[in-house]
């Protein structure tokens, strides 16, 4: 039994062998792969937690969530990096509208499929909505207006619930937020703003560890996987993007971070090089 008190765990001693548990721990949940001296990382982003669960150490710690899935998945909310913003990086988007959509345009009329994977609280997703929204503005008539899907996946509950409202307030939806498209593609809602509804009916969100299979997702013609590969080991780094090709329809296209590459990963892919940046294309 744990005492009813929360005890002061500001200064809880991380030992090499919590922090071996705690990094085998998550790995086998998430694949993410913490270093040999980022016991700061865990202890600073774990110390709330376990002051609100009444546990006095992270061996208690590691005891607890053997048995305890809502703390699993708390520990994954605190461990894992939620931070984004609006048109992040800005060539993601341009890209979207600039050449890849014209590209798939050039098909047979059919639906098209884009997954944001690691959505987390959806700013990724709904910019690629309103990328969309500015591309079928521009062209209109090369694509059906509702025959684009976003697929937004995140291995978080509690960001992806929030997501899903499309309702945003403070620096939460001003940052990367031009004024013209808050005023083009939001409503006030009391203190926030809501993405409108066109916006939002094109994405469904939907709970995904990037471990677990992908075959029920269906085909996509984009994958957006952006800074989540720098997680990864090298082994899940080469698995993850196996998967992914077999989840592109033909000639599809993968999007990834800016500081992030396929080189010795992976041989199913083609570099494409856009303006200042590269995109990568499924191989025929």
């Amino acid at each position: 039994m744990f005492s009813t008190a929360k005890p002061s765990v500001t200064t809880a001693t991380l030992t090499p062998e919590d922090y071996a548990a705690f990094r085998t721990f998550l790995q086998e949940v998430s694949g993410i792969v913490l270093g040999d001296n980022k016991q700061y990382l865990v202890t600073s982003r774990l110390t709330r937690l376990m002051q609100e669960n009444s546990l006095e150490s992270f061996g208690a710690l590691m005891r607890q969530i053997k048995s305890d899935s809502k703390l699993r998945h708390r520990i994954m909310d605190a461990m894992t990096t939620n931070e984004t913003s609006w048109f992040r990086d800005s060539y993601p988007f341009d890209i979207l509208k600039e050449l890849i959509l014209p590209e798939l345009a050039k098909s047979p009329p059919r639906q098209l499929r884009i997954w944001s994977a690691a959505c987390s609280t959806g700013q990724e997703p709904y910019s690629l909505s309103m990328a969309i929204s500015e591309y079928l503005q521009s062209k209109p008539g090369s694509l059906s207006a509702n025959g684009i899907q976003i697929l937004a996946t995140d291995i978080s509950p509690r960001v992806l619930e929030q997501a899903r409202t499309g309702m945003y307030e403070g620096v939460a939806v001003s940052r990367g937020l031009a004024t013209e498209r808050k005023q083009r593609f939001f409503k006030q809602t009391g203190d926030g703003w809501q993405v409108i509804e066109s916006v939002r009916t094109r994405i469904t969100f939907r709970e995904l560890n990037l471990m677990q299979s992908y075959t029920a997702l269906g085909k996509f013609d984009v994958i957006y996987c952006r800074n989540v590969l720098i997680y990864f080991s090298t082994e899940l780094k080469k698995d993850i993007l196996s998967r992914m090709a077999k989840a592109l329809n033909p000639g599809g296209y993968l999007v990834l971070g800016g500081s992030e590459s396929i080189s010795n990963y992976s041989e199913d892919f083609d570099l494409v090089r856009w303006r200042s940046g590269v995109i990568y294309k499924l191989k025929s």
